[in-house]
């Protein structure tokens, strides 16, 4: 499979962050960094997907929008989004992107 897929972990509570938008971007020299996709977390937590059309190798930013996610829980948060920026070499491979997400930080890695 190729493509990006994510999925978020809620570290608060143990359980995937269901509801989560997140939004893909790629970056070029003409236009800049532009949206390729939205999506939003599933049950799970995850994007299975949504971020399946590459725009070949590059430079590609994922946005969480964690701060909505907290509001909806009425809990307070550092991060009102959380930016992972990544490089794709090869466009046919597949490239997974977790989130680990707390009310006052977060951490990812390079998934499979």
């Amino acid at each position: 499979m190729s493509g990006i897929t994510s999925h978020v972990l809620d570290l608060m509570t143990g359980k995937p962050a269901a509801g989560v938008e997140v939004v893909l971007e790629h970056i070029d020299d003409k236009k800049g960094w532009h949206a390729v996709a939205r999506a939003t977390t599933d049950a799970d937590g995850r994007v299975r997907d949504g971020f399946t059309k590459l725009h070949g190798p590059g430079r590609y930013r994922l946005t969480f929008a964690t701060g909505a996610y907290f509001a909806a829980r009425n809990v307070d948060c550092f991060h009102p989004e959380v930016t992972v920026v990544f490089e794709v070499r090869d466009d046919r491979a597949h490239h997974h992107v977790p989130l680990l997400l707390s009310p006052f930080g977060y951490s990812t890695y390079r998934g499979s």
